[in-house]
């Protein structure tokens, strides 16, 4: 009689216990947002006088103001980071008016904030039947400047989510930026820093681009580095642009194993646009990111969450009227868990977010991305790229 009561003791105690254990969830999104401009002619201002993490480093400043600035010279020489040190130069954007009310695009602020509206609602369902949440972490490539993420996080669908910002200005020609926003409250941003990427067009000459926007930081307590990229696109054939994505993955692998090395612990994941599939070289050869996770070693410690989606036929653009699936997620092989549910956040679902809504209904382009433009007319679509997501999970003991 001892023993069965001690017996039903220890059960009781287990399903006490049971009860107390909890999944805690993170979503970590992707969204190329396709052109994601304010309507103000917009020259790139560098005060070289600043450290490179200050905002003010490079700014995106209305041409308007340039008056009212201080210009020491007039700099034509390469543009990076390391070379405008101590200097205050301005830096056109070749497409400064192409956004603007008095374009083709006739592009207003009432089309801007439906654009907004448009976004940022989408950004608000990404994971969220599997984290009853907005994402904790959001990369965000296609976007003109740090004001208009600014405008973005202040939408009502993502102001309660109190994120901040990380975003530094690129020297892409055409004033191309990425960017990273993050939930304050489970996200502790400790570094952040851009890597350049070098390419250069047939003549030799530099040709510029996105660098990969690095965050390291703490994600509910646990030690992460983001990695958003945009890498270069397929302009001039898939074959013959290829070098410059090779140059962007070689840039994204050898950061990505630097962090490893200082820091096996921390947990990595890139995500980006990499103009790409994930059975592209650039990827599966040069970044060396596997596609199952029994691939998974300390020689290829990288696994494509894309890989199987892409094989059974996901898309997330069509360019040049083929399915491709460019825009993914790539995660270090300590994300990875055999078991159902761990201490730490191991991986839990991945999906490419593609809801009615964002597709178009008929015609030619009948189940593809419903795109914001059409030539310079604007559509009140969303974007030209479906928007991904990661949920991450581990196990959460209530006090």
């Amino acid at each position: 009689m001892k023993k069965f009561f001690i017996t039903i003791t220890l059960f009781s105690m287990a399903i006490v216990f049971s009860q107390k254990v909890q999944v805690q969830r993170a979503a970590i999104a992707f969204y190329n947002v396709e052109n994601l401009w304010d309507t103000v002619p917009s020259a790139d201002y560098i005060d070289g006088t600043k450290d490179f993490k200050n905002p003010a480093f490079h700014r995106s400043v209305p041409i308007d103001s340039l008056q009212y600035l201080e210009t020491t010279e007039v700099y034509k020489g390469e543009w990076s980071n390391e070379l405008l040190v101590g200097k205050k130069v301005v830096r056109n954007q070749i497409l400064a008016d192409d956004f603007t009310a008095n374009s083709g695009k006739n592009w207003n602020t009432e089309k801007y904030n439906q654009k907004m509206a448009n976004v940022s609602n989408v950004l608000s369902e990404l994971g969220r039947q599997y984290t009853n949440d907005n994402p904790a972490v959001i990369g965000l490539v296609e976007v003109e400047n740090r004001q208009v993420i600014e405008d973005l996080i202040k939408q009502p669908a993502l102001a309660k989510s109190n994120y901040g910002i990380v975003h530094h200005n690129s020297y892409d020609a055409r004033g191309v930026d990425v960017g990273l926003i993050y939930q304050k409250g489970r996200f502790v941003v400790t570094d952040h820093y851009e890597k350049e990427i070098k390419t250069f067009n047939d003549d030799g000459y530099r040709s510029y681009t996105r660098g990969v926007l690095v965050v390291k930081g703490l994600l509910d307590g646990e030690k992460y580095a983001f990695f958003v990229n945009h890498w270069p696109s397929r302009s001039g054939g898939e074959a013959r642009s290829y070098p410059r994505r090779a140059a962007a993955a070689t840039v994204l692998k050898t950061e990505m194993d630097r962090l490893r090395a200082e820091d096996p612990s921390i947990k990595l994941v890139a995500m980006g646009d990499f103009n790409d599939d994930p059975v592209s070289p650039s990827i599966r050869k040069v970044l060396g990111a596997v596609g199952e996770p029994a691939q998974l070693s300390d020689q290829s410690p990288y696994y494509n969450l894309m890989n199987k989606m892409y094989k059974s036929g996901v898309a997330t653009l069509g360019y040049r009227d083929a399915p491709n699936l460019f825009d993914q997620m790539i995660a270090s092989k300590n994300l990875h868990s055999t078991e159902k549910l761990s201490k730490g956040y191991s991986l839990f679902k991945t999906e490419v977010y593609a809801p009615s809504y964002l597709k178009n209904s008929e015609g030619q382009w009948k189940g593809y991305p419903l795109r914001s433009w059409d030539g310079d007319r604007f559509t009140n679509g969303y974007s030209d790229h479906f928007p991904v997501f990661t949920v991450v999970q581990r196990e959460h003991k209530s006090k």
